[in-house]
């Protein structure tokens, strides 16, 4: 039947092209150097208005994880939306597979495209992005929001994550293959839950999780963070807030309150009440205050 043909996924995606288009962003692609390609929305030309990095994590690319903050944000911001490697239209042929290098192919994207002065926001794997670009590169990085990213990572974090998961493989996980992967990860991603049949999670695996799998796992991998039995991360020079789901199941609450300490005096801890891993989807209106309040250094 025709039905059968219809994808939520092209449809809304249509959707999204459409509304970025509307709020004054462009899709376009960089070469920033002889190995690494990005994609990116953003404005056609810089302005006057101050420039936002929004930093995806894993999952579906940028635009779709920021959809309720890239038309509001972009009244006060230039927003810049990447894709990072491996996601979306970012490919590297560089075997390096770091958040690290991630954070190096954004800086040397924002450095192409002549900018030299910016915010970023991270969520989930993004802020380990964030907190890399923050960390190298203070001269160039104003402010550092870090939304449900366990950046404080340890070795055994993982495991306790699949347990609750009842799985046995992260990338089962992280980068799901069925319907009923897809069902767990996301009934630990959100706070209220809503049914959803099969056709509907295999359009969105199909459409959005199949691309570079090999390469997203070998991301998975790569991770320099949590890679010890104890958190090793270094304060930050610059203003940052952490932002988290209270009931986050992925990154436990715990977690926001150890990386607050271990942030530094600069940093500052904002729980949204009833989300849990995506607040930003889940509380878009809160989320975009707190965010706006703290660039415009209203809190």
């Amino acid at each position: 039947m025709a039905v059968s043909c219809l994808s939520f996924v092209s449809i809304y995606g249509s959707f999204l092209r459409r509304a970025l288009a509307a709020a004054g962003l462009s899709s376009q692609t960089v070469d920033i150097d002889g190995d690494t390609t990005i994609h990116f929305w953003g404005p056609s030309a810089a302005t006057s208005k101050p420039p936002l990095v929004l930093i995806h994590g894993f999952g579906p690319h940028g635009v779709w994880q920021w959809r309720p903050q890239i038309s509001v944000f972009a009244r006060e911001f230039d927003v810049y939306v990447p894709d990072l490697v491996f996601f979306g239209d970012s490919f590297t042929n560089s075997p390096d597979r770091s958040e690290i290098f991630q954070a190096a192919s954004i800086a040397k994207l924002l450095e192409k495209i002549g900018i030299h002065r910016y915010s970023v926001v991270g969520t989930s794997y993004g802020g380990f992005v964030a907190y890399r670009m923050a960390e190298m590169w203070p001269e160039r990085v104003e402010k550092v929001v870090i939304a449900s990213s366990g950046v404080n990572l340890r070795r055994r974090d993982n495991s306790e994550l699949l347990k609750r998961a009842k799985m046995e493989k992260i990338e089962d996980f992280m980068l799901p293959s069925t319907a009923a992967q897809l069902r767990t990860l996301i009934g630990l991603s959100v706070f209220r839950r809503t049914y959803m049949p099969d056709f509907f999670l295999k359009d969105f695996i199909n459409k959005l999780y199949c691309e570079n799998r090999k390469e997203k796992l070998e991301l998975l991998k790569g991770l320099t963070l949590g890679q010890d039995d104890n958190a090793t991360i270094s304060s930050l020079t610059q203003e940052v807030l952490i932002v988290w789901g209270e009931h986050d199941q992925i990154f436990l609450l715990e977690k926001a309150m150890e990386l607050h300490k271990l942030l530094g005096e600069k940093a500052r801890l904002q729980v949204i009440r009833n989300t849990s891993h995506v607040p930003q989807l889940e509380d878009g209106g809160q989320f975009n205050n707190i965010v706006k309040n703290f660039l415009n250094g209203l809190s």
